[in-house]
């Protein structure tokens, strides 16, 4: 259930970069090119955490039974 969390954000997160890269001027003095290098970071840490979520989440193992199961004796009368 949280791989497709994960991966859900991940999507997200590049369609935002996606629409937004091209507006955001990096190269301007003052806060216009501040607010773009820190939406920049702020975007590519989402997507870092988002992916290091996916990859490194632990995978489900399988629990055996420990003991024995009892099988039913049969008796025909």
């Amino acid at each position: 259930m949280k791989k497709n969390r994960y991966l859900l954000c991940l999507l997200l997160a590049g369609m935002l970069l996606y629409f937004a890269v091209p507006r955001l001027t990096i190269n301007v003095d003052g806060a216009q090119g501040i607010f773009s290098l820190t939406w920049l970071a702020f975007a590519l840490m989402v997507i870092a955490g988002n992916l290091t979520g996916l990859l490194y989440s632990p995978k489900k193992t399988r629990k055996m039974p420990t003991g024995r199961l009892k099988k039913k004796s049969r008796s025909y009368y």
